[in-house]
């Protein structure tokens, strides 16, 4: 479990493709100091298991479905990555919980000044994940926890404050370039608990299903 406050950024040392899969060196400091071999650690938001560690390295292999579904497989030598190790049972959560299992790859549409070192951050999401998105609520962009200021269609709008730009990745992207989306696993639980309780009163013809409605007017 993760809570998108990035720690470190790192850089790719290496980048070997395989037949099925690949593996990925990446150079970093502050991560290391207490990573175990075969910890978890988050890389663009990816949860990875960390091997080959050295004092200024590790290593993580990437399934074909890591490729496939996250930015990981675009990622080029030298490039930086956003860096977050685990979070500790006694440590606080300033953002939100990530699980660093990505939904899926959205495209960075703008990245625009905003005036005091603030920054407009505007993405293109994957339509099938607009139903998890709401005004004010949390998403995971590149592994970061911000908070969505704006919807419009499939774009997502986001607030980047001076830290979160010095201190990320964010700063490298560039107009279509991919990058990881993770949604809040509140609104996939409440999804899938909705389906199944309907499932459940449809099969035993015990009354009208549960919606949406009812559950504001119940106050939730």
């Amino acid at each position: 479990m993760f809570t998108g406050i990035i720690e470190e950024v790192g850089t790719v040392r290496a980048f070997d493709h395989h037949a099925s899969g690949a593996r990925l060196v990446i150079s970093s400091e502050r991560v290391l100091v207490d990573l175990p071999v075969g910890g978890s650690i988050a890389v663009n938001g990816v949860c990875l298991t960390a091997i080959d560690l050295t004092g200024t390295s590790f290593a993580a292999d990437l399934s074909p479905e890591t490729l496939d579904r996250s930015n990981l497989g675009c990622l080029e030598l030298g490039g930086r990555v956003n860096l977050e190790r685990p979070l500790s049972p006694t440590g606080r959560l300033s953002g939100h919980f990530v699980q660093g299992h990505v939904d899926g790859t959205g495209a960075l549409v703008s990245l625009a000044e905003a005036g005091d070192g603030n920054w407009w951050l505007t993405v293109r999401v994957p339509r099938e994940l607009l139903r998890y998105l709401v005004y004010k609520g949390s998403i995971a962009i590149d592994g970061i926890s911000l908070t969505i200021a704006a919807l419009d269609d499939d774009m997502v709008r986001l607030a980047i404050i001076p830290h979160t730009y010095e201190v990320t990745a964010l700063r490298n992207g560039k107009p279509g370039s991919p990058v990881n989306v993770e949604c809040d696993m509140i609104a996939k639980h409440v999804e899938r608990l909705i389906a199944t309780m309907n499932l459940d009163a449809g099969s035993l013809d015990s009354g009208p299903k549960l919606n949406v409605d009812e559950l504001k007017e119940q106050g939730y």
